[in-house]
């Protein structure tokens, strides 16, 4: 017998080879694509975190000029400027593709008639990842203390 494998013997290990392969890759390729999909979800709902905490930071500080819970439009406008383009004076390009103003969600809640408590999130935000879209519904939100001024009369 010769120790030496002929052709048809090469051949038939080369088709146990491509089956291997492709079972494999079946089995590996949807699981890297999970991976990237879940990464990519992670890194968006991060870069949404840190805009909103820069936003209710922002807000917590700014000075109050409405009689009520509901904002004022400069108020609304200043804090959504900030969570969308890292600036109370709005921008061209926002820090998370996608975010728009109107995404941001503001509230304020009063105790014993001054602001208590500020919250900032979104409120609905879809973002295309590589494969889907991805949807985030009333997060991320953030609520922090009011330390700014309350000035109604300025309003």
């Amino acid at each position: 017998m010769n120790p030496v494998c002929s052709n048809a013997c090469l051949r038939r290990r080369a088709g146990n080879a491509l089956v291997e392969f492709a079972l494999a890759f079946a089995l590996i390729f949807p699981s890297l694509l999970g991976c990237v999909e879940f990464g990519f979800a992670f890194y968006q709902y991060q870069k949404l975190l840190s805009a909103v905490r820069s936003g209710a930071a922002y807000a917590s500080r700014l000075t109050y000029t409405s009689h009520t819970e509901i904002p004022s439009p400069s108020f609304l406008r200043s804090v959504r400027n900030m969570v969308v383009y890292g600036d109370p004076d709005g921008g061209d390009v926002p820090l998370v593709p996608g975010l728009r103003p109107e995404d941001v969600v503001v509230e304020v809640e009063f105790e014993m008639g001054y602001p208590r408590w500020v919250t900032v999130g979104i409120g609905e935000y879809r973002s295309t990842s590589p494969i889907k879209t991805l949807q985030f519904r009333h997060k991320p939100r953030l609520r922090m203390p009011y330390l700014g001024r309350f000035d109604p009369m300025a309003g």
